[in-house]
C-alpha cells in the first residue's frame, strides 16, 4: 500500500441545486440536506485517500453561515485535511452561486472524521497525507490538536496527555 498521499489527491467536487423539496417553508435549504451532501462528499474524499471502504466516525464541526435559498447552485469541495491511524479528517467548504447574478461566496464549512474499515468493519490504516499548499497546511496543524480536543471530550484521553493542547497555554 501506498504509505502517503498528497491531500490535492483526495480533492472531491460535488455540485447540486436546490430544489423545492429541499428546502424549509422559508424557502432555505435544509440543514440536514446539506449535511447529508457533505457527508457524501467527504466519504468519497476519505476513500481516495484510503483506497477502503470508510465510515462517518463523528461531525465534529459544522457551520451555517449564510443560508442557500431555492434554485442557488451549491458546490462542495472536501478534501482529508490529516489522518491517524484508521481515521482520516476531512474538511468539507461550501460555495453557492446565486442563480440570478451567478456570484459565488463560501457559505459554510464542516469538519467530519472517517475511519477506514476492512471487509468485516474492523478499522485498518491509512496512509499519511502530505499537505502542500498554506491552507493544507495549517489545517494538518490544527488537526491533532482537534482531535485531542475530541478525545478529551469523549472521555478518551485524560487532558494533561494533550501535548499539542498544552502548547496553546504555555
Amino acid at each position: 500500500m501506498n504509505k502517503t498521499k498528497k491531500a490535492s489527491e483526495t480533492l472531491t467536487i460535488m455540485t447540486e441545486i436546490v430544489l423545492p423539496n429541499d428546502t424549509n417553508t422559508l424557502g432555505n435549504l435544509m440543514g440536514g440536506k446539506l449535511l447529508h451532501w457533505m457527508d457524501i462528499c467527504a466519504a468519497i474524499s476519505a476513500h481516495r485517500c484510503s483506497n477502503r471502504v470508510t465510515v462517518t466516525a463523528s461531525v465534529n464541526h459544522v457551520s451555517f453561515s449564510h443560508p442557500i435559498g431555492l434554485g442557488d447552485i451549491v458546490t462542495l469541495e472536501s478534501k482529508v485535511s490529516r489522518t491517524f491511524n484508521s481515521s482520516m479528517e476531512v474538511f468539507i467548504d461550501v460555495f453557492v452561486e446565486d442563480h440570478r447574478d451567478g456570484t459565488r461566496k463560501q457559505c459554510n464549512n464542516a469538519i467530519y472524521t472517517f475511519v477506514a474499515v476492512d471487509q468485516i468493519g474492523n478499522p485498518i490504516s491509512v496512509p499519511d497525507v502530505i499537505p502542500e499548499t498554506d491552507v493544507e497546511k495549517s489545517r494538518y496543524d490544527g488537526a491533532l490538536r482537534r482531535r485531542q480536543l475530541s478525545l478529551i471530550l469523549a472521555g478518551k484521553m485524560k487532558p494533561e496527555e494533550a501535548t499539542e493542547l498544552k502548547k496553546l497555554f504555555v
